[in-house]
């Protein structure tokens, strides 16, 4: 069994889905069961699903799940972009959520 908390690849998913979440919170109540709950399933299955292939025994089980989060992740790269489209998603917003995980990896 792989320890998750040791990959890369697990803190950026990690970190992404905290950001999803930050930045559809500013989206519209009608779109709460839509696409605001579509992006928040998706970021969060790319580190479950990261999660879970690290638990599993075989090496052929770890990369299919690995391809699993690599699918949702291609899934939110979509929501995102239909997102700013659609006049949810606003640069502003996104670059005050990154400006503050900068701010808070700074003081670590």
């Amino acid at each position: 069994m792989r320890d998750h908390t040791k990959l890369r690849a697990f803190e950026l998913a990690d970190e992404v889905a905290v950001l999803v979440y930050r930045v559809t919170a500013g989206f519209p109540r009608e779109e709460l069961y839509g696409l605001t709950s579509q992006m928040r399933r998706a970021a969060v299955s790319v580190p479950s699903n990261i999660v879970e292939g690290c638990a599993r025994d075989s090496q052929a089980d770890y990369l299919r799940f690995l391809y699993i989060a690599f699918g949702s992740l291609r899934e939110l790269h979509y929501q995102l972009s239909l997102s700013k489209r659609l006049g949810f998603l606003h640069k502003t917003r996104i670059h005050l959520c990154l400006k503050q995980r900068l701010s808070k990896q700074r003081r670590f």
